[in-house]
C-alpha cells in the first residue's frame, strides 16, 4: 500500500543517500511532445532540505529533462531499492534548471563533486511523497560505475565539449530551448 508524505524524513532521506541510482521523469505541455525518462548514475544527488533536493545534471546526447523543466517546471524523481528490502520513493515537484552561469550556481556547486562536464544543477522543490512496496522489482547487485564517462571526458577538448553541448543540449527533440549556451 502506497504511502503519501509530507516531508522527507530520516528514514527516506537515508534509504535516498543508500541508492546507487535514480530516474527522473519530464514531459513538454504538447500532447504529442515526447515523455523523457532518464536513469542517472554517480554520485550526483543531494538533500538540501526535508522539501528540496537537486542533482547535478552532466553532458548528454540530449536535453529533454531542463527543456521541459524551462517550460513547464513539471518533474518527478523515482528511487528504486534493487537491494533485498524492497522500496520505491518518488518525490514529484517543480524542478529548476540552475545553469553554470546562473545565479544560484555559486549557491549550491559546492555541495556537488563538480567535474567539467556538469552543464547544470537540477533543483525540485517537492510538493509531493510518495512510496510503495516495490515488491516486483528484482534484486541487482551494483558493480561499480561505467568508465565510459570519464574516457569521453578525458578525449575531449573544451572546444570539443563547447560543440557537443551545442550540437546536442541547446534543443530539445521537441524543438524546445534547452542550455542557453555551452557550459565552459
Amino acid at each position: 500500500m502506497a504511502r503519501h508524505y509530507e516531508e522527507l524524513d530520516d528514514r527516506l532521506q537515508d534509504f535516498i543517500r543508500r541508492q546507487k541510482m535514480f530516474f527522473v521523469a519530464s514531459a513538454p505541455l504538447e500532447p504529442d511532445g515526447h515523455v523523457n525518462l532518464s536513469p542517472k548514475g554517480f554520485d550526483t544527488f543531494r538533500i538540501l532540505d526535508s522539501k528540496t533536493v537537486a542533482y547535478l545534471d552532466y553532458t548528454g546526447s540530449g536535453v529533454e529533462s531542463i527543456a521541459h523543466l524551462k517550460q513547464n517546471g513539471r518533474f518527478t524523481i523515482m528511487f528504486c531499492s534493487f537491494e533485498k528490502s524492497p522500496l520505491i520513493v518518488r518525490l514529484y515537484g517543480t524542478g529548476t534548471v540552475i545553469e553554470r552561469d546562473g545565479p544560484e550556481w555559486n549557491e549550491l556547486a559546492p555541495r556537488f563533486d563538480i567535474v567539467r562536464l556538469a552543464r547544470a544543477i537540477i533543483k525540485l522543490d517537492i510538493q509531493r511523497i510518495t512510496d510503495s512496496c516495490g515488491w516486483g522489482v528484482p534484486m541487482f547487485e551494483c558493480l561499480g560505475d561505467r568508465e565510459q564517462f570519464a574516457r569521453y571526458d578525458a578525449k575531449q577538448s573544451d572546444d570539443d565539449l563547447r560543440y557537443d553541448q551545442t550540437r546536442w543540449n541547446t534543443e530539445s527533440i521537441d524543438g524546445l530551448p534547452g542550455l542557453s549556451k555551452p557550459s565552459l
